[in-house]
């Protein structure tokens, strides 16, 4: 189940279909119910496990098509993440932490897992990921456009530790906060 990750979707979000696919997936689930209540033999199980495996395969195929067909519904949900993030490190406030999935998908009315997928298939960044990027870019013009120590820049950002920051930055970019600062 593992593999079929929209199981853990809210009910709204999990498969848009159209009339057609419904008959599809309704057509299987009445005949993996009449196989339950045939007469058990050497093949019911095996029938009973194809049918069910034919019923996801399908929920597959109409899950990621709806990635495709979306596209617009899509575009905007990705416009809300990008805003959200942008007032998050723009705020004067002192941050409290990084943001973090469930904050930015409570914020665009999703679950955690959903947007993970749609922001996987928008930009090919899980949504850690995602953050993680627009950390890193915001703390590059930081450190390029201010005197602020790393530390500084660290917890102006929401981490609580600078060390974390500096692996993060290492990690994405290939050099420390102040070797990126000294080169550019």
């Amino acid at each position: 189940m593992k593999d079929y990750s929209f199981f853990s979707y809210e009910m709204a979000e999990a498969l848009h279909l159209s009339e057609k696919e419904k008959q599809l997936l309704y057509d299987c689930i009445v005949k993996i119910q009449s196989e339950v209540k045939e007469n058990i033999d050497d093949y019911s199980q095996t029938i009973i496990v194809s049918t069910i495996e034919l019923l996801l395969n399908y929920c597959n195929r109409f899950y990621g098509r709806q990635f495709i067909t979306r596209k617009a519904t899509n575009r905007d949900v990705l416009e809300k993440v990008e805003t959200i993030l942008r007032q998050y490190f723009s705020t004067e406030t002192p941050l409290n932490g990084l943001p973090t999935v469930k904050y930015l998908a409570e914020t665009v009315h999703l679950s955690p897992g959903y947007l993970g997928d749609l922001l996987k298939k928008e930009t090919g960044m899980n949504a850690q990921e995602h953050i993680h990027h627009v950390v890193i870019e915001h703390a590059k013009n930081t450190l390029l456009n201010t005197d602020q120590s790393v530390s500084e820049i660290a917890f102006d950002l929401g981490f609580e530790y600078p060390q974390y920051f500096s692996r993060l930055f290492k990690q994405k970019t290939g050099t420390t906060p102040l070797k990126f600062r000294n080169l550019n």
